[in-house]
């Protein structure tokens, strides 16, 4: 499973856009750490096993637009059913946004390198291995760091959203989420509204995986910018993406 140089790049593209529309003051911050990345940022899976979800190149931004999306979408139907949002678009959107980000590396290596092992790929379905020179961290915390060294702030509640993203499913997490006393409840519904965007975006890319026999994935439509242009990327990048 797959995804053409052409939907990468429309995929990329697309990720701009997301941060142009809906990024304020942050914006230039956001895209010079971008820049910094940029072929891990482009090229990095969102997983390391095929029936994990979107394990190929270019599956990282694939899945964190589809995140933003389902996003967005969930925060409707939250205020729909009634509840009670109390966070900007912004910050749900930049949560989104980054809430994955330690899956590149620390910013300057890769977390995930391509899996050489025949064996592996064969019977463990490993389509990458995790890079051995860098120091573990938990995605989450791995996300909030690269953030802080390319000096990008956060509120509070992209804070949470971030480092909250996976729920229960980590049990680093269960102290922000059992407790027996009212008060020390989380009280922002960020948490929740992201976490199932993020759940549901990682079921549909299985579920695409499956139904398409782990042979190809639909065609994504090409896009162009507000400047008629093509992608807004590097020659570097431009190609690699050649080379596919």
């Amino acid at each position: 499973m797959s995804l053409t140089p052409e939907q990468i790049q429309a995929n990329y593209q697309k990720h701009l856009k997301i941060i142009d529309t809906y990024i304020s003051d942050r914006k230039d911050s956001i895209k010079s750490m971008i820049e910094h990345m940029e072929e891990t940022y482009v090229m990095s899976p969102a997983s390391g096993r095929k029936w994990f979800h979107n394990a190929f190149a270019g599956g990282y931004v694939d899945h964190v637009n589809r995140v933003v999306q389902y996003a967005v979408e969930q925060h409707r139907l939250y205020q729909k059913m009634g509840g009670t949002t109390d966070y900007t678009e912004e910050e749900l959107v930049f949560a989104a946004l980054f809430h994955d980000l330690g899956k590149l590396g620390d910013g300057d290596n890769p977390n995930y390198l391509p899996q050489t092992d025949k064996w592996r790929q064969d019977k463990l379905s490993e389509m990458y291995q995790y890079n051995p020179d860098l120091d573990f961290m938990l995605i989450p915390d791995r996300s909030i760091f690269i953030l802080q060294k390319f000096g990008i702030k956060m509120t509070q509640k992209e804070f949470l959203g971030i480092r909250l993203h996976d729920g229960v499913f980590d049990k680093a997490n269960e102290a922000y989420f059992f407790s027996n006393v009212e008060s020390s409840r989380q009280k922002t519904s960020i948490i929740s509204v992201l976490h199932t965007a993020d759940f549901l975006a990682s079921k549909v890319e299985y579920d695409i995986w499956k139904r398409n026999g782990g042979s190809s994935i639909p065609k994504i439509k090409k896009t162009k910018s507000s400047s008629g242009k093509r992608v807004n990327s590097s020659n570097g990048l431009n190609n690699l993406l050649k080379n596919l």
